[in-house]
């Protein structure tokens, strides 16, 4: 653990957030963050399930320079206060897997990352200062910096470059070393401690780095040695009655575990443990017609869904539950048409039918921590739109933590915009 230095208190992201009906429901959570001296802005897309921090470069080939969704694009230009990283320094060496890359000295280190859905980013690393808020009293933030070595995207593919849903680039919030969390902490100015509370309610929310300690959230263990935040199910509750599923349906495959991901939108299953949900959940409208709409079950339903429609429960590790409900995994798209959120997880491709992956879909308005200093995840039912309390390691001060009346920090809103997500699907997952 790195030993904290005076300025090492908790500091917050604002969000904003679009949805959209493609084919189905779909949000997308992004923040803005300043990079540089004097520093810049730049929207990017917050993902748990990746590892970089990359934005688009100036003469970026692909980039779109317009944004459906109503935010003004900017290119990040490596000649103000930035400098390459070389293809021989530490960070590159660590980025290619321990391998010294085959180029010259004054090469720069370079970079590709493609994601699930046929997306991609080409460029090179460079370093900056990245400017962020210190949390430094009750609902009051104070400015602060880092250097921090990031991607710089020189092209992009798929549609990645559409303008409908064009950000700047995305902010990975894995576990590797790379990660922006993990240069944070090795250089002293956090601990590997965040949370985020995505509100679909009402529209805003929380994304903060540092100690939570209100409310309490009970926690799950982290699968040892998985690339990204991997715990143990253990089984599945329609209605309260338990799912009949075979000994270790959870248990197997090369991706041991279930995935929790904020750069996926849905939630994919095991085609089995998926047949087996949707004959529970559909279990008292046998005369129900239910209609296949682009991989997704859909359906007519007048009344409230909370009403008609049981509560799943997944149970993990540990005693930890997460509570799903028919509001958040039934998706209304048109007057009483809804479809359902959860996918089968072996039509997207054959070797994900050992896979559970879940997404924004069981994670809004719930406050969930990712403790990787004790390498655990846990989550709470909670009100996104309310406040949380952060401790200061440094001092042992608490501050709460508003999720709307931050003096200044980057925190959630909500858009109306119709915007096409990218969403990190299963194959992204198969790749490792």
């Amino acid at each position: 653990m790195a030993q904290l230095t005076p300025d090492a208190r908790a500091f917050l992201f604002r969000l904003l957030g679009a949805s959209d009906w493609g084919s189905a429901q779909r949000s997308l959570y992004f923040t803005r963050i300043e990079i540089g001296a004097p520093p810049k802005g730049y929207y990017v897309q917050v993902d748990t399930g990746s590892d970089i921090l990359w934005v688009n470069c100036i003469r970026c080939d692909g980039c779109p320079t317009r944004s459906g969704l109503g935010i003004e694009l900017t290119q990040y230009d490596p000649a103000g206060s930035g400098s390459t990283v070389g293809c021989n320094q530490e960070f590159c060496v660590a980025n290619n897997d321990g391998v010294r890359p085959t180029c010259s000295s004054e090469s720069p280190c370079q970079f590709r990352i493609t994601y699930g859905d046929g997306s991609s980013t080409t460029g090179f690393f460079v370093n900056d200062l990245l400017q962020y808020d210190k949390v430094s009293g009750d609902g009051q933030t104070t400015p602060s910096n880092a250097s921090i070595t990031f991607g710089c995207g020189a092209q992009l593919g798929g549609d990645l470059g559409s303008s409908s849903q064009a950000l700047d680039g995305i902010l990975g919030f894995g576990q590797s070393n790379s990660s922006m969390l993990s240069q944070l902490a090795a250089a002293g100015k956090v601990q590997k401690i965040f949370a985020h509370c995505l509100d679909t309610v009402h529209g805003g929310g929380i994304f903060a780095i540092g100690n939570v300690v209100q409310p309490k959230v009970k926690t799950t263990p982290l699968v040892p040695g998985m690339p990204h935040y991997n715990v143990n199910l253990k089984g599945i509750a329609v209605g309260g009655a338990t799912l009949q599923l075979p000994t270790n349906t959870f248990d197997s495959g090369r991706n041991k575990g279930t995935i929790i991901d904020s750069g996926t939108t849905l939630a994919y299953l095991p085609e089995a443990v998926y047949k087996t949900l949707m004959s529970a959940v559909f279990d008292k409208y046998q005369d129900m017609t239910i209609r296949t709409y682009q991989d997704f079950l859909c359906f007519k339903f007048s009344g409230s869904v909370d009403d008609g429609f049981p509560i799943i429960t997944f149970s993990f590790e540990e005693d930890l539950t997460l509570n799903v409900y028919p509001h958040d995994y039934l998706f209304q798209n048109g007057n009483d048409f809804y479809c359902v959120g959860f996918l089968n997880g072996g039509l997207q491709t054959k070797d994900g039918k050992d896979m559970v992956l879940l997404g924004d879909l069981v994670l809004s308005n719930k406050l969930v921590v990712y403790d990787l200093e004790n390498q655990v995840i846990g989550w709470t039912d909670y009100n996104c739109s309310s406040s949380i309390k952060i401790k200061d390691d440094m001092t042992g001060f608490t501050y709460t933590v508003d999720a709307h009346n931050l003096s200044s920090g980057w925190r959630f809103q909500w858009h109306n915009s119709l915007v096409l997500l990218l969403v990190t699907t299963i194959w992204s997952y198969l790749m490792f």
